[in-house]
């Protein structure tokens, strides 16, 4: 059998999915990336910041607010109600470790809302550290989990075949849904 993209009908062009006919259920999704920025940004992040203010606590509230906004950024994703967003951001050696974890009670899944949490977050702590390094690198982006629905829980972790939104028997969704940044820096929503 022959899997085709779902959001493309039988003659190729692009739709949104139908949902209506789902259950409601709760789901969650997380997702992480990274920002690398050398040790003297590192050890801005760490002390007494950068020249704009405080960029983690503005890059929390970016990548929250964009969460609850994928949307309007990602033309065929579905307007969820998003009823909670953890964003951790662990300042490393290498540069800060961000994981989004955006949960629901919805027909479809919430891994866009955490990739576009993950992701926003991170453009705003380049944004926040490009006057004193303009380098900093966004790389590593991904979902790591996702949980609920009819294709139940799915962790990269645990899988070692076909990824997220894999069917049920082909190895695809198995274990459990852990974000991978563990440090919390500052209160998250």
């Amino acid at each position: 059998m022959t899997r085709r993209l779902t959001h493309e009908d039988a003659h190729g062009a692009a739709h949104m999915v139908d949902v209506s006919a789902k259950e409601v259920s709760a789901r969650t999704a997380t997702a992480s990336g990274v920002v690398r920025v050398p040790p003297h940004v590192v050890a801005l992040l760490r002390g007494d910041g950068v020249p704009k203010g405080d960029a983690l606590a503005v890059a929390r509230v970016a990548g929250i607010q964009a969460a609850k906004r994928t949307p309007d950024l990602v033309p065929l994703c579905h307007p969820v109600a998003v009823h909670g967003v953890r964003l951790d951001l662990d300042v490393q050696d290498d540069g800060v470790r961000i994981a989004a974890t955006v949960r629901t009670a919805d027909r479809t899944g919430v891994e866009m809302e955490a990739l576009t949490c993950v992701v926003a977050a991170a453009l705003t702590l380049v944004d926040m550290v490009k006057g004193v390094d303009r380098d900093a690198e966004i790389t590593d982006v991904r979902v790591d989990g996702k949980s609920g629905g009819r294709s139940g829980t799915w962790s990269r972790a645990d899988d070692s075949t076909d990824g997220p939104g894999t069917s049920e028997g082909s190895g695809g969704p198995h274990g459990s849904a852990q974000p991978t940044g563990t440090g919390v820096a500052g209160p998250s929503a």
